[in-house]
């Protein structure tokens, strides 16, 4: 089932537009940012998608504007987890922080769950704008609402950031008659356009590192395996720890433990042999 699938399992690099796509479709909204999605609402949605009937719509708030209101949602959605005996543990402090990491790769899980209930088949006889009309204080009367809500609810996590982030890209330079507006070509789209591309560039350097740290990893532990003091000897770890501390990419390592092995294991035969 997806609720166990490891990190490194092809879900987690589903890429941030296919997410958005997925989500728009499916619940008719028109989110442009995975940030958006982090009150909750969407992720208990594409919960009652997969299993009609299972989550409370009218305690969903799709309004929410506060970390105490997204943890209301994510309350509602680890009861249905509950419920549905799904075995994943939601890390909400994180969630609402909005980070965009953090989100996206719980919305990869949740879409890799999703596919795996209804085969990536989307249920036709739902009305997501209707369901969503049950949910609290039912304030969303359709997708583009919906969107505006969505979007709002974190415009407060970003605003500095973003301005921060245009003030070193674009903005104007202190002491040369800077009056903290934007001028000339630089539009709210510029911003828009710039605010983006810096997520996703985010969003590389994350998974990237992260690839990185997990591949690390593994390597330190074979390391720490072949460096056992009765297995260190042994021609297959000796032939390990000549890949692992080849200096150079460049140099053949792999040709040349193989060579080792290759020569270890006939002296091995020959030893039997005489024996």
């Amino acid at each position: 089932m997806a609720s166990n699938i490891g990190m490194m399992d092809g879900a987690y690099f589903v890429g941030r537009n296919e997410i958005l796509t997925w989500i728009n479709n499916c619940l008719q909204l028109n989110l442009s940012r995975i940030e958006e999605a982090a009150s909750g609402a969407v992720q208990c949605q594409m919960m009652d998608l997969t299993h009609p009937g299972v989550v409370p719509m009218h305690k969903v708030n799709f309004d929410a504007k506060s970390e105490y209101d997204y943890i209301q949602n994510y309350k509602v959605l680890q009861d249905v987890f509950n419920k549905l005996k799904i075995e994943k543990h939601i890390e909400v402090n994180k969630l609402v922080k909005a980070r965009p990491l953090d989100n996206l790769e719980f919305l990869q899980w949740l879409k890799r769950y999703c596919d795996s209930v209804n085969g990536g088949i989307m249920n036709e006889n739902y009305n997501p704008i209707e369901r969503r009309c049950k949910g609290g204080k039912e304030r969303v009367r359709g997708s583009v609402k919906a969107s505006k809500s969505l979007q709002s609810n974190n415009s407060h996590h970003h605003s500095a950031t973003v301005d921060s982030e245009y003030y070193f890209i674009a903005g104007p330079k202190p002491g040369r008659g800077s009056t903290g507006s934007i001028g000339g070509h630089n539009s709210s789209v510029d911003i828009q356009a710039l605010s983006n591309e810096i997520t996703d560039l985010k969003l590389s350097v994350d998974l990237l590192e992260k690839e990185r740290d997990f591949y690390f990893a593994k390597l330190r532990d074979i390391e720490i395996l072949c460096q056992i003091q009765e297995l260190e000897e042994l021609p297959v770890a000796v032939a390990i720890k000549k890949i692992l501390y080849a200096a150079d990419a460049k140099e053949p390592a792999l040709e040349e433990a193989q060579e080792y092995l290759a020569e270890a294991l006939n002296a091995s035969e020959e030893e039997g042999e005489e024996a």
